[in-house]
Formats: structure tokens, sequence, C-alpha cells
């Protein structure tokens, strides 16, 4: 990737590069739209502030300030000549490496006004596990700990929200690649329920979901990936308490005590004060687990098997009964509760050499096959430092309820509701 002089991009109405990384995509877009930034310099900040950050990162694979430049004169040009509103006008966006320009999510998000910077990292082929990150540069570091993996897939898409390099990104979802390194990075993930946009595999499991720092950010985002009305209030707190069943495992999962922990604690923290934003209900949570059923929707049978034709039909009953076995078992779990509540990983990021023996998926691709939307929250950090995230699910088509609880999360981190 070439990197540019930062010269280029200064943009003195923004005053520097932290002043750029302390809007979020909302403010960013109200002011463009009246006329108090232009999209063009709202770029060229971007660009700077990547310039600037991610050689000791490495979470963009290829920037694109010519095209980024044009598209955001199309932006301002609306706005100046035809009166356009856009609901994103002029945000950065960064794009999963695996996406690029013409996929529907990028495609839609332009349309609302986003301005595409570059490209993020991905795992790239040769490698077993996902949760990382490759560039030509080196691998792609956490920003909240070089030592860490920022997860994956969507590992640059995260990196380059929470490190402030762009307020938005994209990333794409099929067993926890957006929620994964939301969690790790300390930043918000959202995989929306399947179906809602078409999948991005033959499977259906794999589903686009922004990377973002605000719980506004996320829900314009939303809209805009889904055409649905975007002026609308913030998301704000629950009209009343969700209630909220917990599990650490899902009933098969070999989850860290110290993670449960914490993403417990930020649970219990939702329930009191003026936040009041979630009301614990004790509900059995026992799923089966997944792990054999993802596999064959994902990958189909096992082709090594002596009688293939033979092998493949009982992997796909077998698939089947557990597909079916654990909607039945979520049925009966938001049957009683609005919420189910779990860690978003079992353990703590691990390091650049690989997992290990850990499954970082563990609890996150249940909800690839039952379709069910599910969130990442920062919940704050292990007694040794590492960062955690707090899943919430919710029933299908219910997104409301994650990003309500989400902005009622946002105001306890920012002291407002205690």
């Amino acid at each position: 990737m070439s990197t540019p002089d930062p010269g280029r991009f200064a943009s003195p109405a923004l005053g520097t590069a932290d002043g750029y990384a302390a809007l979020s995509a909302c403010e960013i877009a109200a002011a463009v739209n009246a006329g108090r930034l232009s999209a063009r310099e709202v770029a060229a900040a971007a660009l700077e502030r990547i310039a600037r950050d991610d050689v000791g990162l490495r979470a963009f694979t290829a920037l694109w300030p010519q095209q980024a430049a044009e598209h955001a004169e199309l932006i301002d040009r609306r706005i100046r000549e035809e009166g356009a509103r856009l609901p994103l006008a002029g945000v950065p966006l960064a794009v999963k490496g695996t996406e690029g320009l013409e996929s529907l999510q990028t495609t839609r998000l332009m349309a609302a006004g986003c301005v595409p910077v570059g490209a993020t990292s991905t795992p790239g082929r040769g490698t077993r596990w996902q949760t990382w990150g490759a560039t030509a540069r080196g691998v792609t570091l956490n920003p909240l700990g070089r030592q860490w993996s920022p997860g994956g897939s969507s590992a640059g898409s995260a990196v380059a929200v929470a490190a402030g390099m762009v307020p938005l990104a994209t990333g794409s979802d099929g067993a926890g690649s957006v929620r994964i390194p939301a969690a790790w990075c300390g930043v918000i993930g959202l995989k929306p329920t399947n179906g809602l946009v078409p999948a991005r595999d033959r499977a259906g499991l794999n589903i686009a979901g922004p990377l973002a720092r605000h719980v506004q950010d996320a829900a314009a985002y939303l809209a805009a990936l889904t055409g649905t009305a975007a002026d609308g209030p913030p998301p704000s707190a629950p009209a009343r308490p969700l209630r909220t069943a917990w599990s650490s495992t899902l009933g098969f999962a070999a989850t860290d005590p110290a993670v449960a922990a914490t993403a417990r604690a930020c649970l219990e923290a939702l329930s009191r004060g003026k936040a009041r934003a979630v009301e614990a209900v004790e509900v059995p949570v026992r799923l089966p687990d997944p792990a054999r059923c993802w596999q064959t929707l994902r990958h189909g049978p096992d082709p090594a098997a002596a009688d293939p034709a033979a092998a493949g039909a009982s992997e796909r009953a077998a698939a089947a009964r557990t597909k079916a076995a654990l909607g039945a078992a979520l049925d009966g779990v938001f049957a009683e509760a609005d919420l189910l509540a779990t860690p978003t990983t079992p353990h703590a990021p691990h390091g650049h050499d690989g997992p290990g023996d850990s499954l970082s998926v563990a609890l996150t691709w249940a909800f690839n096959i039952s379709g069910h939307p599910a969130i990442s929250l920062p919940a704050g950090r292990t007694p040794a430092g590492e960062p955690v995230g707090l899943q919430l699910v919710a029933r299908h088509g219910r997104e409301a309820d994650l990003l309500a609880v989400a902005a009622a999360a946002e105001a306890v981190a920012q002291g407002e509701g205690l």
C-alpha cells in the first residue's frame, strides 16, 4: 500500500487529525449537509489521519485518495446545487478488503453519502484461523494492545474505527467476523437479522454489518444498509428494562472465568441507576453445540468420506436436526426474555501466533445459523487488562432493542447513566 504524503491532505477547517477523529459519523453528516464542512475536506482529514497512524497499525491494504476526492466532490455538488440532504453525507468509510467498492453494502452506503477511503485487512488465504489480519506490511495490530490480534475476519475494519481513522467501516459476519473484532478492539459490531439484507454466501450465514464507535452511527449505517428511514430520533435507552437472560457458556462453550466476569459486570451495570436498560431473568440456556452444523452448512459434507454421497446425506440430515433444535431452544429462551446476553468470545484476545486450541467463535456462530440479530458492545477489561465484549442477542427483526441497550451502555460509559 502506498502511503500518501500527509501534507497533501491538510484540513484547516477541521483543525488537527485528532479533531477529525473526535467527530462521530452523524456529526460529520450534519456539518456537511449544513455546509459547515465539505465532504472533500473531511475525506482529506481521514487520509491524513490514516497516513499518520496506519504505519503502526496496518489496518489498510489499499488507499483510494483519487476516488475519495472524486466521490466527495460529487457529494458536495449534490448538496450545494441540488439541495440534497444525505444521512451519511461526507462520512469517511473503510471497506472490508473482501468486499470492495461494488459490494451491496458499499454501494448503499455510498448512496447515503459515505466516502470510501480504502480497503481494510482480512486474514487472507493460507490460514485455518480467521481471527487476525494480514497485509503486505505485516500483521494488523490491535490499538488496545499491539501484542494482541484485533480479531477477524473484519480485522482492519475494527482497527480503523477503534483508532479513529474512520468513524464507520464495513464488516461481514458469517460466524462472528464483525462481533469478535468489535469485542477485541473495543467498538460496536452489529450482525443484523439474517435475510434483512442479502447474504454474502450460499448458506445464508454471512451477513453485512457495521463497525462503529457510536451507537447513533451504527443505527444510521443500518438504516442506509436496509433502506429504512433514518430521520427519526437517535437510539435511546429502552422505555422499560428489557428482560435479559444471561449465559456465559450457552451450555457448551469453555469460557474463561475472567472474561465471563467482565461481561457479566457490564450487564449488571446496565440494570442499575438511571440506565435500568435491562432486568435479569433466570432462564435456562442450553443450546446444542453448533460446530458441526455450521461446518456442514458452510462447507458441505466431508469430501474425504469413504462414501461421499451417503456421508453427505447423513451430515445434511444431522445439520438440519441441530438447526431445528437450536431454533427450538432459542424460542424457549425468547418466550421468557427479550434479550440473551453472553460474552462475545469465550476467551481474551490471543496473540499473533494464533488462538491455539481456543475456539473464538464458540459463542457467536450459533446466531448465524439461527438468524437472530446480535451486537457486541465494549464491556471493559479483565484484571489482566484484556478487552472483553458483551454480546446481546434479540428476537428476529428486533435490532431496535439491541441499539436501545447499546445507547444505554454508551450513556453509562460516559457517566450519564449512573
